[in-house]
């Protein structure tokens, strides 16, 4: 038997990213890893609500933003309140991508990685 644990996204800015994932998402820090030599920083962030973990990884050496590719993949969010989400992603100039015939739309973080908000359809309108 498996369950989900954590996902990794390496970051060029950690502070930046840190910033991003409490305001946009209300994500905190719940556990940190840094090599003894300062070569790499990992902070893993919590919701608070599940177990699930967002892994950010910082590598001191990296000189260069992260090519993405093509992208193909994203996190989704369920929101609670989904409109008052929208109405802060959209404050925060976040919203890349939206598609209202689904009801959902995505953010960009600082680096470029996708993360989709989804309505919490388990609640009765």
């Amino acid at each position: 038997m498996f369950s989900f644990n954590h996902f990794n996204f390496n970051v060029f800015d950690l502070e930046r990213s840190l910033r991003f994932y409490d305001e946009a998402l209300g994500l905190k820090p719940v556990r940190e890893k840094n090599a003894a030599d300062g070569s790499f920083r990992i902070i893993f962030l919590g919701d608070g609500v599940t177990d699930f973990r967002l892994e950010l990884t910082w590598l001191r050496d990296r000189t260069e933003p992260y090519d993405l590719g093509e992208q193909e993949y994203h996190l989704a969010f369920k929101a609670e309140d989904f409109d008052a989400a929208h109405a802060k992603h959209a404050a925060m100039g976040c919203i890349c991508f939206e598609n209202p015939s689904m009801g959902i739309y995505f953010l960009e973080d600082p680096d470029g990685y996708w993360i989709e908000i989804i309505p919490d359809r388990t609640k009765k309108a």
